[in-house]
């Protein structure tokens, strides 16, 4: 997904603060569930996180042109693994990668929930991995 950097987003050293690669983030986090998980029914269970880990490489400069990747990288019973990684248009060079765990929550009963096997068999899918590939544990 294309990130815009906007004036705002530059700190007082030129280049864009290390929180607001949070919000990048979270955008293609909304667009990766929206395209994969089009069914979901926000009414009834969201996706919450429940840990996340950010490690910063190479500054961002407000000229840059960047985009985040996002991909499952585990996929459990009730949370997965999101790897996102805000990478360099032109050169591919990797400025940051985040690692989130997301937990699937019944909004009614207000307690995470197992993810469908309809929902896992889509990830599958689209992330063109099997379930042994993706159930085996992440490095960090």
């Amino acid at each position: 997904m294309p990130a815009q950097i906007r004036f705002s987003d530059v700190d007082q050293f030129g280049h864009v603060n290390n929180s607001v690669y949070f919000s990048l983030y979270d955008l293609a986090k909304s667009t990766y569930v929206k395209e994969v998980l089009p069914d979901l029914d926000f009414g009834k269970m969201g996706i919450v996180v429940a840990n996340i880990k950010a490690d910063f490489f190479v500054p961002v400069f407000f000229m840059d042109k960047i985009v985040i990747e996002t991909t499952v990288v585990q996929l459990g019973n009730k949370s997965f693994t999101l790897l996102q990684r805000a990478v360099t248009e032109e050169t591919g060079e990797v400025k940051c990668e985040c690692r989130t765990i997301m937990v699937l929550y019944d909004l009614k009963a207000l307690e995470p929930i197992s993810i469908p096997e309809e929902y896992k068999q889509m990830i599958y899918e689209y992330e063109g991995k099997t379930a042994e590939q993706l159930a085996k544990p992440v490095a960090h």
